[in-house]
């Protein structure tokens, strides 16, 4: 690396369905995490992780910060709040075509005193009409109009993101993506499939466990997975008239999952009731949504 190369982290903040998660996958340029119209898709942050010979971005994607209804949502609330304080940039996305709304206010609130530099960064310009004004709000160093679907304005966003880094090394190596393991991947992919195939009442209640993932020897990699519900009624929803429903969740997620793996993938999937377990820590504990250090003293 150059005794120029720049390096640092950045986080995505913002309201759920606002288009974060999308906008990482298109500054990485590959699809590395979730993306669905429902909000509240990212319950963890997620690194994801931009190299060249010039800098390196760690970008961080965090949950929709939103009123919390049971324990995941706290935990989901608290995930997004901690990276505030330590990234080198912050990108407070909204979204365009909606305006300012009263849930932005709210975000505006949680990071009004920060002394981390702010970006405020309005998505789904494509959805806004032609010469549209939109607010000038005084929270942050600098606004933008972008969209993450067609990709419109993010090159220059990247150039202003880059000249805020400080001068550093690489944290990570050149080719890698992000830092997830990948059964959190997996796991991930299964869930937005998940969400893609059921109905409004379903898909918050779905955790997902990667039981087992192995290459065999024939290069072909067998995972076995397990689809946890909070309902009897939410697992015959998962599961379909005849398994039909469970077939296509794994059918649309191996397809995304060879791409991501570049090999054949064989999908073994299960579907169980674990009641409550979004007010359950134990149950939080076990999925990966609670860490230690973020419960209240």
């Amino acid at each position: 690396m150059n005794n120029k190369f720049k390096s640092g982290f950045v986080g995505l903040i913002g309201r759920p369905n606002v288009g974060k998660s999308t906008l990482l996958n298109t500054f990485i340029g590959q699809k590395i995490t979730i993306t669905s119209e429902k909000p509240q898709t990212t319950r963890n942050s997620l690194r994801g992780i931009l190299t060249t010979d010039e800098y390196q971005v760690v970008w961080i994607d965090t949950p929709g910060l939103h009123q919390p209804l049971h324990r995941l949502g706290d935990q989901m609330n608290r995930a997004a709040q901690s990276v505030i304080p330590d990234v080198d940039l912050i990108l407070w996305v909204l979204d365009g075509s909606a305006g300012f709304t009263s849930a932005d206010k709210k975000v505006a609130a949680i990071l009004k005193g920060s002394t981390t530099p702010i970006f405020i960064l309005w998505n789904k310009d494509d959805l806004v009409a032609e010469g549209s004004e939109l607010p000038k709000l005084d929270l942050g160093d600098k606004q933008f109009r972008v969209s993450a679907q067609t990709g419109r304005g993010i090159p220059e966003l990247l150039a202003e993101i880059v000249k805020e880094l400080p001068i550093g090394p690489a944290f990570y190596p050149p080719d890698q993506l992000t830092d997830h393991p990948e059964k959190f991947v997996v796991a991930e992919f299964l869930r937005e499939k998940a969400l893609q195939f059921t109905q409004d009442e379903v898909p918050h209640a779905v955790a997902v466990q990667v039981e087992e993932m192995k290459e065999r020897s024939n290069g072909l990699i067998y995972i076995e997975a397990t689809l946890y519900v909070e309902r009897d009624s939410q697992k015959g929803i998962i599961i379909g008239a005849g398994g039909e429903r469970l077939k296509s969740i794994g059918k649309a997620a191996r397809e995304d999952l060879e791409r991501l793996l570049d090999a054949p993938v064989y999908l073994n999937l299960w579907v169980k009731v674990r009641k409550n377990w979004r007010n359950n820590e134990a149950s939080l504990k076990e999925f990966g949504y609670w860490k230690e250090e973020t419960r209240d003293s």
